[in-house]
């Protein structure tokens, strides 16, 4: 790792995120907490958390396409000398090549959900129970509007801490996967808050999103238990009216594991145990991660592109692996 202090490394993450990022989810690898890796004389960064003896990467390699392989490469022979596996999670189609020539095992781990918001509009029958649940919350008196962080931050954890104790006494918030509030770039981030009363009832976090597909990802929702119907999809109404009036192009719901998986991606590097992991937690992994649910709401908004993503084991495929992910998330 080149000789370059927390700061500075973090700064080239933003500006790699920024130029780089071609995965809708690239911003997440700024959250508090994720590590940079540099090596002198390639640009660009890789995001990774340490977890045990494994670094565990999050989405690719930030750099320009002649310097992703070396920077991996660099990236793997830095975890040998410290005796640590590599994982990588949330790997695109164009990653694959690169990861497997490096010697990785690759398996799809589940899909990312996009709506291409240039003449998207909720008329017609194919949207009319969305319609419905969306006038619905709005005859209960709710209200939506963009607000700041820094006025609403106790809003927002009043919300954080309701919506985590009606899961259960020991449900942990996912993190690494998933974005945050506050931090180094929130001012980065929209925040649109729904209230009833003029009490805050539910609020959803967007990042910006960069690459061919730039636009804003639907990150970060968190609602208290007595919301009445409809309430997070008046506020994702809300916030996409607003961004389509700004000429945004895209709102990317981000990534859902265990969904959308099929033999015809299956990578050439596959490893049959990560597969039928696979499967078996799209049927019943539930208690790892509610992805059914989380895949209803975001096919209610009719995305028009599905992207398969990866999950990178650096050499042979791994069961430890996989748990220092589902410890890191908070999954576990």
């Amino acid at each position: 790792m080149s000789t370059v202090d927390d700061t500075v490394r973090f700064d080239l993450a933003r500006h790699a995120v920024r130029e780089f990022g071609e995965n809708p989810s690239a911003f997440l690898a700024l959250n508090s907490g994720n590590e940079y890796f540099t090596a002198a004389g390639h640009t660009g960064v890789i995001a990774y958390r340490t977890a045990g003896r494994y670094l565990v990467q999050f989405g690719g390699v930030l750099a320009a396409p002649e310097d992703q392989e070396p920077l991996l490469r660099a990236f793997l022979a830095h975890a040998g000398a410290h005796k640590r596996k590599v994982v990588s999670i949330q790997l695109q189609p164009a990653d694959v090549e690169t990861y497997v020539r490096a010697g990785c095992t690759i398996n799809q781990v589940g899909a990312s959900y996009s709506l291409e918001l240039s003449g998207f509009s909720l008329r017609g029958t194919k949207f009319m129970k969305l319609r419905n649940k969306i006038a619905k919350a709005r005859r209960s008196g709710v209200e939506v509007a963009e607000v700041p962080y820094e006025q609403h931050r106790d809003d927002l954890k009043t919300i954080d801490g309701q919506w985590l104790r009606s899961k259960g006494r020991h449900v942990k918030e996912i993190e690494f996967l998933v974005g945050e509030c506050g931090g180094a770039v929130q001012e980065d981030r929209r925040l649109f808050l729904a209230t009833i009363g003029g009490e805050p009832i539910a609020y959803v976090s967007y990042s910006p999103a960069f690459g061919s597909r730039s636009g804003w990802l639907h990150d970060l929702s968190r609602r208290v238990p007595t919301v009445p119907p409809g309430v997070m999809e008046l506020v994702n109404s809300v916030a996409i009216e607003r961004f389509r009036e700004e000429g945004a192009a895209w709102l990317h719901f981000g990534f859902t594991p265990f969904t959308g998986l099929s033999p015809d991606l299956r990578t050439s590097t596959a490893s049959p145990f990560t597969d039928r992991l696979m499967r078996l937690l799209a049927t019943h992994g539930d208690a790892v991660y509610p992805a059914a649910s989380q895949l209803a709401y975001k096919e209610k908004w009719g995305p028009q592109l599905v992207v398969p993503e990866y999950l990178a084991f650096h050499g042979k495929a791994s069961l430890g692996a996989v748990w220092q992910i589902l410890r890191i998330t908070r999954s576990v």
